[in-house]
């Protein structure tokens, strides 16, 4: 039985798709990005985030920002385990009935002055899940929202403009 598996894998070979290239325009415009954060700020920029009932689509891209493409922990933009160590809460998905509470508890726990960024579709305007008896819908329905970044799911680069249009908006430079 072995031997048939491995001869079928030594006749099909190694099937894996080229690693995607996003290019180095779209590199250059993250990192300024990036150093347009720092330059308002003038120091890291901490980030909170919360899945308030989502698919995990934006959660991947999220997670993206992480990689050594936008490298964004290289130039001081972190994420943290708790809202009191947050300057910025990222939520995505509309909120469920279950998470209504949890997102006001973790609002209330971030200390001013706070952003809050929706990301996503669902996030923005409650998505193809709308309000209903188990979706309280947008993030804005439950807390305060400074900015939104549409999109099923939004790319890295449009999450990190959307960041910045936040704190642009709420911090003077």
């Amino acid at each position: 039985m072995i031997w048939r598996v491995l001869h079928q894998i030594g006749k099909t070979g190694i099937r894996t798709e080229p690693a995607p290239d996003i290019g180095e325009a779209a590199q250059a415009e993250a990192a300024h990005i990036q150093r347009a954060l720092l330059d308002i700020l003038g120091q890291a920029l901490t980030i909170r985030q919360v899945d308030a009932g989502s698919c995990n689509g934006c959660e991947l891209e999220i997670q993206a920002l992480g990689n050594p493409y936008y490298n964004i922990e290289g130039l001081g933009i972190k994420f943290v385990a708790s809202p009191r160590h947050a300057d910025l809460l990222l939520v995505t998905g509309p909120v469920s009935r279950n998470m209504e509470m949890a997102l006001r508890r973790t609002f209330d726990a971030t200390p001013e002055p706070k952003l809050v960024v929706a990301v996503g579709d669902c996030g923005c305007d409650g998505g193809v899940f709308g309000e209903s008896y188990a979706s309280c819908g947008k993030v804005a329905n439950v807390i305060p929202v400074d900015e939104v970044v549409p999109g099923c799911p939004p790319e890295p680069v449009e999450i990190l403009r959307g960041i910045l249009r936040a704190v642009r908006r709420r911090i003077p430079a």
